[in-house]
């Protein structure tokens, strides 16, 4: 369907295709698959690609299969490593897979198969080493398989060490996936990012090579970093998950809010199903009054509402204006402690008794004898004069007294001088 791909293109979401595609998809409904390997027990913000990318499929009338890897999730992808994997333990394994298995039924409905949840471990499971060299492994030879830039460069960059027999085996094992599903679920089309054509080819050529027939291979790009890194880290370094529980509904929100005008305008096109034209005048609007961050502002509620629901991501945007300067304290007081440590994770906090606050807790005292925050009085009262200081983004003066009234989550306080630095009391 060249308009499904000729879409795909303008967003961003098309690397390259094998030759024939356009004709396939357009003579009939296509069931096509892409692979999710259950590295951890949660997706990232990466893994919303290929997501992204099966629903326009399916939108277009095609079949989804999304496919866990329980079998060679045991093994890894050496694709992007320069050193062996970790092999997971059988307990984490099924973890993972519990996990990102219940995360891809929040995107897909799986009820009435118009996508359909699958795992390589129920066809793996079964096969025999001896079965598997003689009918899958006699059909690709090591020299086509050696000649993948995967396994060159891999080799190259640990050339004493070399990659062991189990990750080499891999690429055969992801081409089986594909023949299983092309002889079961008569699955003609394989999809993954730009770094897996050399096993998507494997599949395709273990089809030709065993059934005479044809498939099909298309990529996406892999979504990098102005600097070339891979992209879905915070500034720390840390994986945007998915997982409310890993990555906060609030920090995730943030992560989007925080990209350049220019990953914005990029971001927008692969992140949201918004049509070509609303793209193309939030763009032009944007680029008149950047200062406002009107991309990165729908950029933000379109991914925060799709992946947390609306409710979650207005209360985002609600504790996001009260930190920025905007909205009411009420807000900050409706957060749970969760959500509270979770924002304001890695303040310096100190720890105080419940008893200071019934018999009242000056401020001056809270910021030097009972927080140690600043050095001495003299420093509070001239911060508390500048009216630089603020207890739950109220700004006060130095005869503000604390009381359990204040408390965030019935044991926080949260106390800042200016505009980004800030300091939390818990109370025991």
């Amino acid at each position: 369907m060249k308009d499904l791909l000729d879409e795909l293109s303008w967003r961003g979401l098309l690397y390259d295709k094998m030759p024939g595609i356009e004709a396939q998809l357009q003579k009939e409904p296509t069931t096509l698959y892409v692979g999710f390997d259950p590295t951890a027990d949660s997706l990232h913000v990466g893994s919303l690609v290929p997501i992204l990318i099966l629903i326009h499929f399916q939108r277009a009338g095609h079949k989804p299969l999304v496919l866990v890897g329980g079998a060679t999730g045991m093994i890894g992808d050496p694709l992007g490593k320069a050193t062996e994997r970790n092999l997971l333990d059988e307990i984490t394994l099924q973890k993972n897979i519990a996990g990102i298995q219940a995360q891809l039924a929040y995107f897909f409905d799986f009820q009435f198969g118009v996508a359909e949840l699958i795992n390589n471990y129920d066809w793996m499971k079964s096969i025999s080493f001896l079965d598997f060299a003689r009918d899958i492994g006699k059909h690709i030879t090591v020299n086509y398989m050696i000649a993948k830039d995967s396994i060159k460069k891999r080799l190259s960059a640990e050339p004493r060490k070399g990659m062991s027999f189990t990750e080499f085996t891999y690429q055969l094992l992801q081409g089986y996936d594909f023949l299983h599903l092309y002889q079961a679920k008569n699955c003609l089309l394989q999809m993954g990012g730009s770094d897996q054509w050399g096993n998507i080819t494997t599949g395709v050529e273990l089809i030709r090579r065993k059934t005479g027939n044809t498939a099909y291979g298309l990529t996406f790009p892999l979504i990098t970093k102005p600097d070339g890194s891979k992209f879905g880290k915070s500034e720390k370094g840390e994986n945007i998950w998915l997982d409310p529980e890993q990555t906060s509904p609030y920090w995730f929100y943030q992560f989007w809010m925080n990209v350049s005008d220019a990953d914005a305008e990029r971001f927008i096109k692969i992140y949201t199903f918004l049509s070509r034209t609303d793209i193309e005048a939030l763009i032009t609007v944007h680029r008149q009054i950047p200062h406002q961050r009107l991309l990165q502002q729908r950029l933000a509620s379109e991914l925060t509402t799709w992946v947390h629901g609306q409710a979650i991501c207005e209360k985002a945007v609600e504790v996001s204006q009260l930190l920025f300067g905007q909205g009411t304290t009420e807000a900050l007081k409706t957060l749970d402690e969760v959500d509270f440590l979770s924002i304001f994770k890695g303040v310096p906090q100190a720890q105080l008794n419940i008893e200071d606050l019934r018999a009242g807790l000056s401020i001056i005292d809270a910021l030097v004898e009972k927080g140690h925050f600043l050095s001495s009085n003299s420093e509070a009262r001239r911060a508390l004069k500048e009216r630089a200081i603020a207890v739950n983004k109220q700004h006060v003066d130095e005869t503000f007294v604390l009381g359990i009234g204040d408390l965030i989550a019935s044991r926080y306080l949260l106390l800042q001088r200016g505009k980004k630095q800030y300091f939390i009391i818990k109370v025991l």
